[in-house]
């Protein structure tokens, strides 16, 4: 007789798949609640204390930890000491295990969970079953989702046992699975530990979506999204309108989201290629984004708008006006869905936690045969701010300086912005060398140059780009400084009458 192991958390199913497997011969073992159920449904099955001749114990912590249930499982079926050696010890051979694991995931995400909740949910059984099964899958079936059980039950009916190319797909999903899990549980101990010097690192993501393709049209791609980290993301958004996104909207969104978290007055950005190309500020929405559309109205042209503010029917008529491919907001009035929805191509997403810092994460780029990971970059400022020149910063000019600082921290470097009125006048990014990052913002500029403040997201090596900046019209500059020629910095700074702050910190984006 065929003899199957099931063990389920997620009991969807369950009670089908095994009165299934009772009419077409099978016994059946189970355990604790999985043996309940079954056996109030009516189905005919053995407790596994039974086989094994002992009982669950430590509030249930150890049912399925014993050599009956795993030498039943680990037996090479066609290895004449195996078979001697089950023979001799009365093990009984298990053939299917049917076993979903303890919610760790759900609990760990449950505000309501306490520390012992989710110490509770790290199952120690399941995975050690499911393992040994899937070890074993030459000889035997492991099932650890529901929407494989009608696929083994027809090939058991059409063939009396499961094929060999199924049971090699679902020990794969049983590894990816128990490895999935794993790292979940890895990376909440080594959170509550203080961890954060490992000598391995497992990141663990779901795919929330497949994707048409990735950067070109002949690259596969796929979105992923990290356990516990959606809040406040593109993960979390809701989709209201529109086409797909791309590979390449979503990047874009997520450039565009990094920028707008740092503001908590009402701001627009508009973002293209991962830049932001204007970005504004207001005491109203309107006035924001007409800041953040005035800044560069070529670029924002295809580009992505981002605000943290609910769009109403003004905002978007204002935004209706151009071809955008992605609009993000808190959330949208039902006057503004109606006039944006008319383009049915526009992806129009709501994310209620649209300004929620990102905080505590990491920053995973892959390189060929590696990883790099580091912190995210989640500080502003570090250190106070020193003004070197003669001059100090006017009122207005702070509020730019500072206003232009969160904009070029997101910038390619080498970046360069400039900012007038909290509004980008002039964006530079990516350039090899610093003076042509700041001759294309200047250029981008053009007579709004003049009056505005600079921000540059590393020092200037030469003098060159303040002397620049100041034929421009520029009035005030902030950079990290720390520069060995510094001194001839501060000294055209002063000769032109600029004010300068060094914020002894940096921003590369790379």
């Amino acid at each position: 007789m065929k003899r199957a192991l099931i063990s389920v958390h997620d009991k969807t199913g369950i009670v089908e798949m095994a009165r299934e497997l009772e009419r077409l011969g099978w016994e059946i073992v189970s355990t604790g609640g999985t043996f309940r159920s079954l056996s109030q449904a009516g189905v005919k099955v053995r407790e596994v204390a039974e086989l094994t001749g002992f009982p669950e114990c430590l509030d249930g912590r150890v049912k399925t930890l014993h050599p009956f249930v795993h030498g039943g499982i680990l037996a090479i079926r066609d290895k004449d000491e195996h078979r001697q050696a089950v023979r001799e010890l009365g093990i009984p051979t298990i053939d299917l295990v049917v076993c979903n694991l303890y919610p760790f995931k759900q609990t760990l995400l449950d505000p309501k969970s306490s520390p012992e909740d989710i110490i509770e949910n790290i199952d120690i059984g399941g995975p050690t079953m499911i393992r040994a099964a899937a070890k074993n899958h030459a000889f035997v079936t492991v099932l650890t989702d529901p929407d494989d059980y009608a696929a083994v039950l027809g090939e058991l009916r059409a063939h009396g046992q499961t094929q060999a190319p199924t049971r090699a797909r679902l020990a794969a999903k049983v590894f990816a699975h128990t490895a999935h899990y794993d790292s979940l549980v890895a990376q909440h101990m080594a959170e509550v530990a203080g961890l954060d010097d490992a000598k391995t690192i497992s990141l663990t993501f779901e795919r929330r979506q497949d994707l048409r393709y990735g950067e070109n049209p002949h690259q596969k791609a796929s979105f992923y999204t990290q356990v516990g980290r959606e809040k406040g993301t593109l993960a979390e958004a809701r989709f209201l309108n529109g086409k797909e996104l791309s590979f390449n909207n979503i990047n874009d969104t997520n450039g565009a989201l990094e920028t707008l978290k740092e503001f908590d007055e009402p701001t627009v950005v508009a973002v293209k290629h991962a830049n932001p190309c204007g970005v504004g500020s207001a005491p109203s929405l309107l006035e924001a984004y007409q800041k953040a559309y005035e800044a560069d109205t070529v670029s924002i042209f295809g580009g992505i708008v981002v605000a943290n503010r609910p769009i109403e029917e003004d905002v978007a008529l204002e935004m209706g006006k151009i071809f955008l491919e992605v609009i993000v907001a808190p959330s949208f009035s039902p006057q503004a869905l109606a006039v944006l929805s008319k383009k049915k191509n526009l992806r129009l997403l709501e994310l209620p936690n649209i300004g929620q810092p990102y905080v505590g994460g990491l920053n995973v780029r892959s390189v060929m045969g590696g990883l790099l990971v580091q912190q995210t970059n989640d500080l502003l400022l570090t250190e106070g701010l020193v003004v070197p020149t003669r001059r100090q910063p006017s009122a207005a000019e702070w509020q730019d300086l500072r206003f232009a600082w969160k904009v070029v921290k997101h910038v390619k470097s080498n970046g360069i912005v400039m900012a007038k009125g909290l509004a980008t006048t002039g964006i530079g990014p990516g350039q090899v060398s610093r003076i042509w990052a700041l001759e294309n913002a200047i250029r981008q500029a053009g007579g709004s140059a003049s009056g505005s403040v600079l921000a540059s997201d590393a020092f200037f090596p030469f003098d060159d780009s303040v002397r620049a900046a100041a034929a421009a019209g520029v009035t005030a500059l902030i950079q990290p400084g720390g520069s060995i020629r510094d001194k001839e910095s501060i000294e055209a700074a002063d000769a032109n009458g600029m004010a300068m702050v060094f914020t002894q910190m940096r921003h590369f984006k790379h």
